[in-house]
């Protein structure tokens, strides 16, 4: 336990700062070091030397999980502030250095992933050589997280982005959602199929977590389809198409997914909602205020140029 001593605080190190606002984001030791790239050991002696230093306790270690004290959850709000305010230091000598060079943590919601990145990483690979992109798959809390954190630059997800953190969202384009079924189901094919067809439907979702999930229960909850989905839960788009190949029920894909998804499973057939169809709009979305401000909008705008090969409405 740190000491309590009454001698006056002294300032913590950003490496302090950094280990103990993982612990307080994770809280699990070994989840914070593998998030910041740090050991176990060196990650702990961080937070104990934090604690020593500021002469207080900020976390309650026992053996099944790690408590915030009331004290460390407002020294992680400071925490946050401070490192965010670090990046957006290195992000300004950066921008004026070479603008859109350097390092750049994307985040990716994972039901966009698998079917954007592709040509995500072509326009970098072509149009931004020098720009050493690292990619960062999480759900859309940690990833809002990470942005307000200082821990990713930038993330490529559903909009609104919502969540504590303040962002600002530059939309990139809107997406239908397809209503995909076993192929002998009796909707299996059809178009202009009216979205209270869920009423009668056995809507199976991912895991809690997943943005998608929320929209899809929310599409549902618009026709006054009490949708729960039975117990099964998929944790990725990939498993849920299986379960619906496997005849447990429907489920709704995004239309930039469906082709992929589509392609795993030859027991599956896209029914097509009346207009306007539900949907989802992408976007990416960033700090309010990043010194690569200017940086993000360009590279929206060579987004929507080659993402317009995907069966999206682009959004200018």
């Amino acid at each position: 336990m740190a000491s309590t001593t009454a001698r006056p605080p002294r300032a913590p190190t950003v490496a302090q700062l950094r280990s103990f606002l993982a612990v307080a984001e994770h809280r699990h030791f070994r989840e914070a070091a593998a998030a910041i790239g740090a050991s176990q050991p060196a990650l702990s002696g961080a937070v104990a030397a934090l604690e020593e230093a500021l002469g207080a306790q900020l976390v309650e270690r026992t053996t099944r999980r790690v408590i915030i004290t009331p004290l460390g959850e407002r020294v992680a709000g400071h925490a946050r502030r401070v490192l965010s305010s670090l990046q957006s230091l290195t992000e300004e000598v950066e921008a004026a250095r070479r603008p859109f060079t350097g390092v750049l943590h994307i985040g990716v919601i994972p039901t966009v992933a698998p079917y954007l990145l592709p040509a995500v990483l072509r326009l970098v690979r072509d149009s931004y050589p020098e720009l050493d992109l690292h990619v960062h798959e999480e759900r859309t809390p940690s990833l809002l997280e990470g942005l307000a954190a200082g821990r990713l630059d930038v993330l490529l997800l559903a909009l609104p982005a919502g969540g504590p953190a303040q962002t600002r969202d530059i939309p990139l384009f809107d997406e239908d959602f397809v209503l995909v079924t076993p192929p002998g189901h009796e909707l299996a094919g059809r178009v202009d199929v009216p979205r209270d067809v869920l009423l009668d439907l056995d809507v199976l979702l991912l895991e809690e977590g997943h943005c998608l999930r929320d929209q899809a229960l929310d599409i549902c909850r618009q026709v006054g389809a009490e949708q729960s989905g039975g117990s099964t839960r998929a944790a990725g788009l990939s498993t849920l198409v299986q379960l619906v190949a496997g005849g447990l029920g429907v489920t709704l894909l995004p239309a930039t997914a469906l082709d992929v998804e589509a392609g795993r499973a030859d027991r599956l057939a896209p029914v097509r909602f009346a207009a306007p169809a539900p949907g989802r709009r992408i976007g990416l979305a960033t700090r309010p205020g990043s010194a690569r401000s200017a940086d993000y909008d360009r590279f929206a705008a060579e987004l929507r140029r080659v993402l317009r090969e995907l069966p999206v409405r682009i959004v200018e």
